[in-house]
């Protein structure tokens, strides 16, 4: 056979190969597509507070995740099978639920404006943690009582007011009375020592946002630290040995 048509033939058979992949690739694409979509509208059919967006792909095949802020879980490809619990990658030893819970939550705390916050600030911030906290809760009262001590390391302490025991709750009026008051930095002082501060009426919504807000985020009590990589601390930690585990995750580059 003659070398031009051998050539001829030859490039038309790698189009011909390279046409068949992309089809091939396409239609796969479409059938994911597909497969997503039908999973997102079984899930948000099934959970009134799932939206179709909140599914997405995960890391396995054949299977999806589903997040509401660091609420993880994880269905079945046909939509059948609804999984919680943590994703681990064995071979790179990470927890990728836990990776995308911190995620989740750092972005809900850089979205926090300084007006949804009370927030007590040292002179240098070395390092800055969202505490939800409660007017009552004893912990809650003792690392209130260290502030200095917490300043003194640099850290800047953002507090969400959260009444854990709901709106029927007394801390649930206290907290609105301190987000109402004019110096609400003292206010939520003098509240946690049991001490009379000045307020006044006014739109204290903010605090079932924070009551919501506590629910995304996925706090089982107060007090709870959330670091600035979205890492939560369920409890009370002393100013030493929080200013320990905020230099431990800092990223190596930034010391």
């Amino acid at each position: 056979m003659p070398r031009p048509i051998r050539q001829t033939l030859a490039l038309a058979a790698a189009l011909f190969a390279g046409l068949t992949v992309l089809m091939t690739t396409t239609v796969a694409s479409a059938a994911a597509d597909d497969e997503l979509q039908l999973v997102r509208e079984r899930i948000a059919n099934e959970f009134d507070i799932i939206q179709p967006e909140d599914v997405t792909p995960s890391p396995i095949d054949g299977w999806y995740m589903i997040q509401k802020g660091s609420i993880v879980a994880y269905v079945s490809g046909d939509a059948r099978y609804l999984l919680q619990g943590d994703l681990i990658d064995m071979d790179a030893q990470v927890n990728l639920t836990e990776i995308a819970r911190d995620n989740a939550r750092s972005e809900m705390m850089a979205a926090l404006g300084d007006d949804q916050l009370i927030t007590f600030s040292p002179a240098k911030v070395r390092h800055s943690v969202t505490v939800f906290t409660d007017p009552g809760c004893t912990y809650c009262r003792r690392l209130h009582s260290q502030i200095d001590e917490y300043m003194a390391k640099g850290i800047e302490i953002r507090y969400v007011l959260y009444p854990r025991n709901g709106p029927a709750s007394p801390d649930w009026q206290k907290s609105e009375q301190v987000w109402c008051a004019p110096d609400r930095n003292r206010a939520l002082t003098a509240a946690k020592l049991d001490r009379q501060f000045e307020t006044k009426a006014c739109d204290a919504s903010i605090i079932q946002q924070n009551y919501l807000l506590g629910r995304d985020v996925g706090l089982s009590g107060t007090p709870a630290i959330v670091l600035e990589d979205g890492t939560l601390i369920g409890g009370y930690l002393p100013a030493d040995a929080l200013a320990e585990q905020l230099e431990a995750s800092e990223p190596q580059a930034s010391r």
